[in-house]
């Protein structure tokens, strides 16, 4: 007797063809049978196999003892999952858990074509899958009847109200009937989940598996502390080091996704990039080329790859440090699935260290602190693929003795074994150097603990070697992006940065001796980095006394100004910077003199616009009485539909 035969029959034997031995505990948590036609509110972290779950749980009311469904339908069971990937990934398990039920299992997700939807749905069907705003569209629009359904089922639903669907599941579940089964599904269970649960849930049974408490126990996590610049690097070691049938690498921003997917590309690696901008086509090519082989890396931003199971998916990558740490399990949960073991590397550049340990400390996490693998142990762990490659074990077919000997008798075992590991290591990419830094963690900077680093005064620095870089203020160098890019190009902290003087064409930088060498070293002969700068080593300090002040003001190391921004003389001001209108009114003037206008006709639209001034008979010959005024010309142009005064006469013109 298996796990599993309290389950309905037909899904029972679903089960054992699939080849499941045990079920996961929340799975079997579905085949309690006080859970029969029963609300249920489960919580179980991704990978637990919650689809296979709901799946179980929503047979017993769907079927109603047969063991085969009717002609269909109304939909009698809706899942509602936050993403198209998901939606559609859950109906790939749908359609083998029911195939011996005869179920007619369709999808709704934004991104298809929506005719095609309708179509299948005045077919008929027992199970509609979908995402929350499609569903919606297609019940307003009369295409999707939920009058008869039975079971509601929410899959990751604290996603779902994160992206933002609380008011799609609120009509979708208030446009079901009020006497159907709700089960929902998340991660956690977070307030506005328990009162989702309150509104539209009826005396729930709350379900906590036992993987709620210990979270991905089948999941290695690692961080590796790496110099700012060398992380992308990091991410090419680790990715070959491992050497996974499948690899997610987990990016911030879209940006950052084509700029990786490019770069691996360069690198001969098989990749594919899944991001909200590609179209839904695209990403389901992309996901498919995951699953067949095609590809073995992706490259991913965090609302793109939500839900998503990939085969074989041994290695998770963070090239950015997710933003909360439920963000964190939810991306190492993509390895580690259904007893596999997995890997979750976080590369964690050695400034933002802090930041990693908040997140890790969150999850509930205690991770192995290292270097990513150097190319010498890329190196060393390739040979060690080599030498146990199944490839050894095959015997010689007999089509290929007469080859094998020519082979031989030619070159001899020397070069062919030669030949064999050039040929062997042309399909990887090679690794790459990577510069060592330091694993202890910053101490707290606490005057009152003696173990505490104090702060250094910027006098005390201690020995340091002088740089000069190619751009001044006339380029608009600033600290604010110099640092960055000095520590970016030299693998250093903003510690290593002593005093920066800026002169008008060049700047001076003061860097620790300890790391100047190795400065010189990673900028090269010609000592370039970013934006074109050049930085150049000076034997001594500089002499900051033959700097004066001249057109282009003083140095850097006292106020910017010495007189206050009032008192300063107007031509210090570079007339590119004068306001357009200053010019134009500098110009008027001379323009009205030359047309025989007057100062008053300054202030007057051109006649050349507006046309003559008008003439009227009743001003002619008329003496200007008191209070009003000398003006016989009529009213200007602007004075045109403006209301006047009540009392007598334009009191504006007094």
């Amino acid at each position: 007797m298996t796990e599993y035969d309290n389950a309905v029959p037909a899904i029972a034997k679903a089960l054992a063809k699939r080849g499941y031995e045990t079920l996961t505990p929340v799975q079997q948590s579905m085949l309690d049978p006080a859970l029969v036609d029963a609300d249920a509110l489960v919580s179980a972290q991704t990978g637990s196999g919650k689809t296979v779950a709901f799946g179980i749980a929503m047979a017993p009311t769907l079927l109603k003892g047969a063991e085969r469904f009717s002609q269909a339908g109304s939909p009698l069971g809706l899942v509602i999952a936050p993403t198209r990937e998901l939606a559609m990934q859950v109906k790939r398990e749908l359609d083998w858990l029911y195939e011996m039920t005869g179920a007619t299992i369709t999808s709704c997700v934004g991104g298809m074509d929506i005719r095609t939807e309708r179509r299948a749905l005045e077919r008929g069907a027992h199970i509609v899958v979908g995402t929350p705003g499609r569903l919606c569209d297609h019940i307003r629009r009369g295409a999707l009847d939920i009058s008869s359904l039975q079971v509601a089922v929410l899959d990751e639903a604290d996603e779902m109200l994160d992206l933002g669907f609380r008011e799609d599941l609120e009509f979708i579940l208030e446009s079901a009937p009020a006497e159907r089964r709700t089960l929902m599904f998340s991660a956690t269970v977070p307030a506005a989940i328990a009162k989702l649960a309150k509104s539209y849930q009826r005396n729930a049974v709350r379900i906590a598996t036992a993987a709620e408490e210990k979270q991905h126990v089948d999941i290695e996590y690692r961080a590796l502390m790496v110099a700012p610049s060398d992380r992308e690097n990091a991410i090419i070691n680790v990715l070959r080091y491992y050497d996974a049938t499948n690899a997610i690498v987990f990016c911030s921003t879209r940006a950052a996704v084509n700029h990786l997917t490019a770069r691996f590309h360069n690198r001969n690696f098989d990749v594919v990039a899944l991001s909200g901008e590609l179209t839904q086509n695209e990403r389901t090519h992309a996901l498919q080329a995951m699953r067949d082989g095609r590809a073995r890396v992706c490259i991913a931003t965090d609302v793109a790859a939500r839900g998503i199971d990939l085969p074989g998916l041994d290695l998770v990558i963070h090239a950015d440090l997710p933003t909360n740490s439920e963000t964190l399990l939810h991306r190492s949960g993509r390895t580690g699935r259904a007893g596999r073991k997995g890997i979750s590397a976080l590369i964690v550049p050695i400034n933002a260290r802090r930041k990693a340990e908040r997140l890790l400390g969150g999850a509930g996490i205690t991770p192995t602190w290292a270097r990513p693998p150097s190319a010498d142990e890329v190196a060393a762990r390739d040979d060690e693929r080599l030498l146990s490659d199944s490839i050894f074990d095959d015997a010689p077919r007999e089509d290929e003795q007469e080859l094998i000997e020519k082979l031989v008798s030619s070159h001899g075992a020397e070069k062919l074994a030669a030949a064999f590991i050039a040929l062997y290591r042309s399909k990887y990419s090679a690794p790459e150097e990577i510069a060592e830094v330091s694993l202890e963690a910053r101490k707290p900077r606490d005057a009152g603990d003696p173990a505490s680093r104090p702060l250094t005064p910027r006098g005390d620095f201690g020995p340091a070697v002088w740089f000069s870089l190619s751009v001044g203020r006339k380029q608009r160098a600033e600290p604010r992006w110099l640092i960055p890019t000095l520590c970016r190009a030299g693998g250093f902290t903003k510690n290593e940065i002593g005093a920066i003087k800026m002169q008008p064409d060049e700047t001076f930088v003061e860097i620790a001796a300890a790391q100047a060498d190795a400065f010189l070293k990673k900028l090269g002969k010609d000592g370039m980095m970013e934006r074109g700068i050049k930085a150049t080593r000076l034997a001594g300090a500089p002499d900051f006394n033959s700097f004066t002040r001249g057109e282009d003001g003083p140095v850097r190391d006292g106020p910017r100004m010495d007189k206050p921004w009032k008192d300063r003389p107007r031509k210090d001001k570079p007339w590119k910077d004068t306001p357009r209108r200053d010019q134009e009114q500098k110009e008027r003037p001379a323009k009205a003199r030359a047309a025989g206008s007057g100062p008053r006709d300054e202030r007057r639209m051109d006649d050349e616009v507006w046309g003559p001034a008008p003439k009227s008979k009743s001003f002619a010959g008329r003496k200007p009485s008191a209070g009003k005024s000398s003006d016989a010309r009529g009213p200007k142009p602007f004075d045109k539909g403006k209301p006047k005064a009540k009392s007598g006469g334009n009191d504006r013109r007094k």
